[in-house]
């Protein structure tokens, strides 16, 4: 539980904290980005009172938080330890310090992103003129104080003097918080217009009204103490910081292990190559989908069974609170371990599984607790026919099970230890496997690509070697690469509008194979009868007995499929992918004959080339 402090503080304090280096920034954070015109406004905002937004900061200190940490831009303290780490707020109090408090021109942009150094000053007349927007008595003046028109050739505005200044009633906003500078800058304003009552009336209403608001201003501001822990911090920014980047916890961790003289980002980069298979002779995007908080991940799994096997830790654990206590050492002990499982993680996929691209990939997380598998058992068990089994019926559970599209981090945990100890020849309560269930009726809702299980079909198909109709090529790794095959109908879309199939049937994955471009737009939307005659006309010496074996390596009944039968064919095919997921998940389908299995499928299926116990 944290208990965060909110209080009134003069702006004054906050921007001498700023400058002694007493508040800074977790390294984290992005870098400050405001525009001129914003600067503008949020100092029209200062000068007429108006509530600009709470700053929040962390007490720095927890030794269990060791930010990296740096001053704010423009500040000049880099030896100083912060008091306070500012995590909501960086934007506004920047630009207040920089225009307010600094005395080096603002370094900021235009509106069209062009690079320009300002100081900024306050018409006084205008200032006090009812009928004025307050941003137009903000002027923005470039770093040698002149505003020059007609190439250059033209000064309009010229206070690179303080008699410039006084003579045109500009107030510099970069002394307002500095006493000294402030008074001095007063004086000799007021020296100026020793014998000009009019112009001192004027600065005496802008000091009373304008002045004294800025130099008065307090800005609410949050503090979480330092016992505050890391996944609450990470929390508190993400609610805060909608308006700009989402912390993660990667940068959380980075700027951690940066106390450590670790680029942390730089280390994922080569780590991604990789993971990747950067420069591999087998190219494929397959594990495009891993990035830097779901490796983190993966290693906090791996160091939590380490831990626990060496009797450090109770439990496996990898939940956002264990990764964001990853500790650097633990991170170069096991990184390199875990690049290597994820390595035969995407040989496994592509070799025994037949997942071949990022897109035919059921589940980017169930990657987490595979590869950690890997990792623990190392590349010669990996490769021993006894783990591929035990590893394949878990990996098939879990796709057709749908376990993994939902908070996992407590299965990843289960399955790490159960399949380690099922390949060891241990009891283990094998969770995933046992919880896993497949309806019968779930094909019919199969129907795009988003769905695991539908990817997982997919990726059987191209396993029992189904053959391109026309070309007669097998879906394997090396064939994938060359051409893709995409996921067809069977029975065409087209056609089954015309003669009424409801789409809930002809769209789902009972009706759908893996095919190449070409076979495609041979079927167009033809009849199944009218285009098989299509492909033996086109494909020179193909045999009507040679396409019924490519068509049937799809486990389509060719002859319902040419009588274009689509009720016969529908539920031949329904009993086939039934027949592969269960040899796939190794358990058997037991609603076959259930009532809602009927009333969809108008028949009781059975699966065909099912596993039996």
């Amino acid at each position: 539980m944290i208990a965060p402090t909110s209080l009134d503080t003069n702006l004054k304090q906050l921007l001498e904290d700023v400058n002694q280096g007493k508040i800074q920034l977790p390294e984290f954070q992005r870098n400050w980005t405001w525009d001129d015109n914003r600067i503008k406004g949020i100092i029209a905002s200062l000068s007429q009172g108006y509530p600009m937004g709470a700053i929040m900061r962390l007490q720095y200190g927890n030794p269990d938080i060791q930010f990296q940490y740096r001053t704010i831009e423009g500040v000049h303290a880099d030896d100083a330890v912060p008091d306070y780490l500012v995590l909501d707020g960086q934007q506004r109090l920047t630009s207040i310090y920089q225009a307010a408090y600094s005395q080096e021109p603002v370094k900021t942009k235009t509106e069209q992103d062009r690079e320009i150094h300002r100081f900024y000053y306050l018409s006084m007349p205008k200032c006090l003129d009812e009928n004025e927007d307050r941003v137009d008595a903000i002027y923005s003046i470039p770093e040698d104080r002149k505003v020059k028109e007609n190439f250059n050739r033209t000064i309009t505005i010229d206070l690179s003097s303080r008699e410039k200044e006084f003579e045109q009633k500009m107030f510099p906003l970069n002394v307002a918080y500095r006493i000294d500078l402030r008074t001095e800058w007063i004086m000799g304003y007021l020296d100026y217009y020793a014998d000009d009552k009019d112009a001192r009336e004027i600065f005496k209403s802008f000091n009373s009204i304008i002045l004294n608001t800025i130099t008065a201003y307090k800005l609410p501001v949050i503090t979480l103490d330092k016992s505050t822990p890391r996944e609450a911090v990470c929390k508190v920014f993400e609610n805060v910081n909608t308006g700009g980047v989402p912390l993660t916890v990667f940068e959380l961790v980075t700027a951690m292990f940066a106390t450590h003289e670790f680029d942390l980002r730089a280390d994922w980069n080569r780590c991604r190559k990789i993971i990747r298979g950067d420069g591999d002779s087998l190219q494929t995007d397959l594990l495009y989908g891993i990035d830097e908080t779901t490796f983190l991940t993966a290693v906090t799994l791996y160091t939590s069974y380490m831990d626990k096997k060496a009797g450090k830790a109770g439990a496996v654990s990898c939940k956002k609170k264990d990764v964001l206590s990853l500790k650097y050492d633990s991170y170069i002990a096991y990184r390199d371990a875990v690049l290597t499982g994820f390595q035969l993680a995407r040989n496994f996929l592509l070799q025994y599984q037949c997942v071949f691209r990022k897109r035919d990939l059921p589940y980017t997380t169930q990657l987490i607790p595979l590869s950690v598998i890997c990792a623990i058992l190392g590349k010669s068990k990996c490769d021993s026919p006894n783990t591929i089994k035990i590893l394949s019926q878990w990996y098939w559970c879990g796709i057709f099970g749908e376990m993994y599209g939902g908070a996992n981090e407590t299965r990843y945990a289960n399955d790490v230890e159960d399949v380690i100890n099922a390949v060891n020849g241990k009891e283990n309560p094998a969770r995933t496997i046992n919880a896993s269930f497949f309806s019968a009726t779930r094909l019919l809702t199969l129907q795009t690509r988003n769905s695991a299980a539908y990817k997982g079909v997919m990726a059987l198909l191209y396993q029992r070697k189904c053959r391109d109709f026309m070309n007669g090529i097998t879906i394997d790794v090396i064939n994938s690469m060359i051409e893709s095959p995409d996921i067809h109908h069977i029975f065409p879309e087209a056609y089954c509008e015309n003669v009424g199939i409801p789409r809930r049937r002809y769209n789902c994955i009972v009706n759908k194979t893996p095919l190449l471009s070409a076979t495609n737009r041979c079927i167009g939307g033809k009849a199944p009868s009218i285009y098989t005659k299509s492909i033996l006309k086109k494909v020179d010496g193909l045999t009507e007995a040679e396409l019924r074996e490519r068509i049937e390596s799809h486990f389509v009944d060719y002859d319902a499929l040419v009588a274009d039968d689509f009720d016969t064919y529908f539920v031949h095919r329904a009993e086939a992918v039934l027949g592969l997921i269960e040899e796939a998940m190794g358990k058997e389908i037991y609603d076959g004959n259930s009532e809602d299995t009927i009333n969809e499928f108008g028949i009781a299926l059975t699966p065909t080339h099912a596993f039996k116990s």
